[in-house]
């Protein structure tokens, strides 16, 4: 199973967005795929549709080891996503993960569960912050994705992700890639957008995703509907960038690994 984190520390990036749209447009093109939903606000759980009731285990019990992957699953809408959620008590597991021996491979334990051949691939959406949360899913993941929204102070953020990625591959897991960096809530109107687009590229060079998520509307709108943008108006701009986004991850992703249908 290959497994992706999308992270950036920085709030309002469009991490969750991200996460979402791009595992349903991932099992939209036949991946079997698992959505591990790691920050306690439980955005990614509420945006494709699990209610609190269906939420009896999650992915606080799953690194504190109250129940298994297997347990912790909960079926989606879109078919081939399966979604761990996530509850309120995740915020509290930071501090509680300090006393478990080998606390930042929690998660990656976890995800060893898996049946082979269950899921293609796995994406865990991570909390906007450096906390013990993101380095679980970062010891857990081969590569990441990193939402990057196209203001100034996404620079600076971003400047700290890599920081924190190389420690994790000093410490924890020296074969940890970012396989991409995507633009999002682009503007073509915004002059700042073009600027902060130009020095991104400048920087990382092939890093960053061609496709570009633009602002759109229906993309907020989704949410609120417990509906990933792609099913909610698969016509719209954003939708329409996140299917490209993610034709896009899997040509990056190693021929050998390409086990799309």
């Amino acid at each position: 199973m290959i497994r992706l984190a999308v992270a950036n520390q920085k709030g309002g990036v469009g991490k969750t967005t991200t996460a979402i749209n791009v595992a349903t447009a991932l099992a939209a093109t036949g991946w079997k795929t698992l959505l591990v939903d790691l920050d306690p606000q439980g955005n990614a759980s509420t945006g494709l549709g699990i209610g609190q009731a269906e939420r009896n285990w999650s992915s606080y019990h799953l690194l504190t080891g109250e129940c298994s992957l297997d347990e912790a699953i909960v079926a989606t809408r879109v078919p081939h996503l399966d979604i761990v959620p996530s509850t309120q008590d995740l915020s509290g597991a930071e501090i509680e993960l300090i006393d478990y021996e080998e606390r930042t491979h929690r998660l990656d334990q976890a995800l060893s569960q898996a049946p082979k051949g269950r899921w293609d691939i796995c994406l865990i959406d991570c909390p906007p912050s450096l906390g013990l949360l993101t380095i679980n899913a970062m010891v857990a993941a081969q590569s990441l994705l990193v939402p990057l929204q196209c203001e100034f102070f996404a620079l600076e953020g971003l400047s700290q992700l890599l920081q924190t990625v190389e420690r994790i591959r000093g410490r924890f897991n020296p074969n940890l890639s970012i396989m991409g960096v995507a633009l999002t809530m682009y503007d073509r109107r915004n002059r700042l957008t073009e600027q902060v687009s130009d020095d991104v590229r400048a920087c990382l060079g092939n890093v960053v995703f061609d496709t570009v998520i633009p602002r759109n509307v229906r993309l907020s709108e989704a949410p609120s509907h417990g509906l990933p943008a792609l099913i909610y108006d698969y016509r719209c701009s954003g939708s329409e960038a996140y299917m490209q986004l993610a034709r896009e991850l899997i040509g990056r992703l190693p021929p050998a690994q390409d086990i799309a249908a």
